[in-house]
């Protein structure tokens, strides 16, 4: 039993078994009560004990390591063991125990090419005093190996994980290996620079007697890009050292050069918010206006999505870019589809419609019909375009009644299953109940419970919010992170659009109920987001403190809801974005170096893409409507504080935020 504890503890311990159990059938092992070797190894070389001919190799920079059937007496060993060359010549061991039964000769580096004899005479001694029986083991040593020791550019060290970042685009280094070159192998086939898809041209020259070589790209690279010194086995050293395949990747700085012509801030702000609005008014549905899910959804319209348009529609109008004709239009094809053609469950939409024929588009299996969470967005737009008409207006009047009629038709009490105090998320008419989620907080459904509880038709008591939202107090949190101190939710606040959803059109700014202040909530949860990407604990390329925002986003291998605590290198635009009121400075550092200096690969017809991930070399083309329209109103929001007059004006808004004891 002690042997086999012994085995699972060492890095050959498959080997040994085997090699032990193969010793056992022989006629001449070595009988019981004796002190003898059982195996000596180099790496995963296990050596043959039975065989005295050089008929093993090992690499010349492996330790030795010798494994005895009993506990050996270390002050036997110096001056015992010997290890000698061809011509005798006795190389210097040191030695240590690595287990109880395991000794480790670690020699200098061997010659390589040489033959070499391991000895192990009887005056060593195991702790009980028993005599070793004698061994001779005969090997030799492979050519030696070329390794790197550094790679040095600008002073910094690039042999590292992760790679290192921002190194300079006019590209030059030196690698420094152990031992020299041979210059007849170092040319274009063994030396490489290169990104995905695409060699750099480069040219080298050798220093320090051939051991060093110099790379110099002959272009300047292209920025924020990963690239690979790569050396084949082609090259060698002299004396005939051997090059194992060897890559190092690199991250490029990003070019300063704005990409963009630079133009006030206020300007910016117009134009991210026209070009970003455009993507509601060129992809709404031909036949419902609805927000397509994203620029490739086809038939498909999101519910919240168009909740979030409709309010970008607002900030179309009175920044100029559509007419108030053009507006009312739009809003009243969108309101004649929701109350003619799309399906609805007790008065609730599903997340996702068919945009010509309203019917639903399953979210997944389960989740084919109400969405309760959804529903709350686009009553949140519907009610701030509600809040925007003129009843003098005929046509606006009409759509003034459309608007109150879709609202109060939303069974918000039918959610709480039967009278429990807590909503529930989801209901379909073939599983019933059975995605079975109840909406508590922290996230971003309190737009959910505060439209709830204001509904003039069907309205949820006070305590459905109080202990099925609020868990009677267990979403508050009041730790601190990064000097922040956070009043609810998850450790480190969750992905930013907790902060956005629901306040796009509930003003936070004074807001407040028994368990926080919802300003303080939201400001702190940003900079929370935005300090974790200054500090980078995962290394991941290109954060700093104008490049952050972790929110749910597209990303390199699909969609997740990206945090700190789900840190996978994904940055997207939204998250900083649509924090403008809460940091405005540190927002339009953001949006600046979005748009100046790497807006070449984030910005397109419809403002910025969806997300980007450096580390992996992605970025995205794709855009979304739940991350577009929080963009254009937040930023308005910042701007104006229109979104937030409007929505709060709704005279139900005061009735509920009684109701649930909130001030603001």
């Amino acid at each position: 039993m002690m042997m086999m504890n012994l085995l699972k503890q060492t890095p050959f311990a498959f080997a040994l078994v085997a090699l032990l159990l193969n010793a056992c059938k022989r006629d001449d092992s070595p009988v019981k009560g004796e002190f003898y070797t059982v195996a000596v190894s180099a790496g995963s070389k296990i050596f043959d004990l039975q065989n005295a001919a050089l008929n093993q190799q090992i690499d010349p920079g492996q330790a030795l390591r010798i494994q005895f059937n009993l506990p050996v007496d270390q002050n036997t060993l110096n001056g015992q063991i010997q290890l000698l060359n061809k011509q005798a010549v006795e190389t210097p061991l040191a030695f240590s125990m690595e287990s109880e039964m395991v000794v480790l000769a670690t020699a200098s580096t061997l010659e390589h090419l040489q033959d070499y004899t391991l000895k192990i005479p009887e005056s060593v001694k195991s702790v009980d005093g028993r005599n070793c029986t004698a061994i001779q083991i005969g090997f030799s040593t492979k050519a030696g190996l070329l390794k790197v020791d550094s790679i040095v550019t600008d002073g910094v060290n690039l042999k590292s994980n992760p790679p290192v970042q921002n190194v300079n685009r006019n590209f030059t280094t030196k690698i420094h290996f152990n031992h020299a070159l041979d210059p007849s192998t170092v040319n274009a086939a063994n030396i490489k620079l290169f990104k995905t898809g695409e060699f750099a041209n480069i040219q080298w020259s050798l220093e320090r007697q051939d051991s060093t070589l110099v790379v110099t790209a002959t272009e300047t690279l292209k920025h924020l890009e990963e690239y690979q010194i790569f050396l084949t086995t082609g090259l060698h050293g002299t004396q005939g050292y051997r090059m194992a395949e060897f890559k190092q990747s690199f991250y490029t700085a990003v070019d300063p050069t704005p990409k963009f012509p630079l133009i006030s801030d206020e300007a910016l702000l117009d134009l991210v918010q026209e070009k970003t609005f455009r993507y509601f008014w060129d992809f709404g549905h031909p036949v419902s206006g609805m927000a397509r899910e994203r620029n490739s959804s086809g038939e498909t319209v999101t519910t919240g999505g168009t909740g979030f348009g409709l309010m970008a529609i607002i900030v179309g109008v009175e920044r100029g870019f559509i007419t108030r004709e053009a507006g009312v239009e739009r809003w009243q094809k969108i309101v004649n589809f929701l109350k003619n053609n799309a399906q609805r469950y007790h008065g609730v939409w599903a997340h996702w419609l068919n945009g010509s024929t309203g019917q639903t588009i399953p979210f997944s299996t389960r989740d084919n019909g109400a969405d309760l969470v959804e529903t709350s967005f686009l009553v949140e737009g519907l009610l701030t375009v509600r809040q925007y008409l003129n009843t003098a207006n005929p046509d606006e009047l009409q759509l003034y009644n459309d608007i109150q009629y879709l609202w109060e038709t939303v069974e918000w009490d039918w959610f709480t299953r039967g009278g429990q105090n807590v909503l529930y998320w989801h209901w379909s008419p073939n599983y019933n109940w059975e995605m079975n989620l109840p909406i508590r907080g922290y996230n971003e459904c309190l737009i959910t419970y505060f439209l709830a509880a204001s509904s003039p038709t069907h309205a949820i008591p006070a305590t459905v919010y109080h202990q099925g939202w609020a868990s009677s107090g267990q979403h508050v949190n009041n730790n601190s992170y990064f000097g922040y101190t956070l009043p609810l939710g998850y450790a480190y606040g969750g992905p930013l659009f907790f902060a956005h959803y629901s306040y796009l059109g509930l003003d936070p700014r004074n807001l407040k109920d028994t368990y926080a202040e919802y300003w303080t909530q939201n400001r702190n949860h940003t900079l929370i987001n935005r300090a974790y990407c200054i500090a980078n604990p995962l290394q991941k390329v290109g954060y700093s403190e104008e490049c952050w925002g972790l929110t749910a986003s597209d990303n390199h291998n699909g969609y997740s809801a990206h945090s700190p605590t789900n840190d996978l290198g994904v940055i997207t635009p939204t998250a900083a974005l649509s924090s403008f009121p809460y940091t405005p400075d540190e927002s339009m550092a953001a949006l600046k170096y979005f748009y100046y200096q790497i807006g070449d690969k984030t910005w397109g017809e419809y403002g910025f893409y969806d997300a980007f991930n450096i580390t992996e070399g992605w970025f995205g083309k794709s855009y979304l409507a739940i991350d577009q329209g929080p963009i254009v109103v937040m930023m308005e929001n910042h701007r104006s504080g229109k979104l937030w007059n409007l929505f709060m004006s709704a005279p139900e808004v005061a009735v509920g935020a009684t109701k649930l004891g909130f001030t603001y």
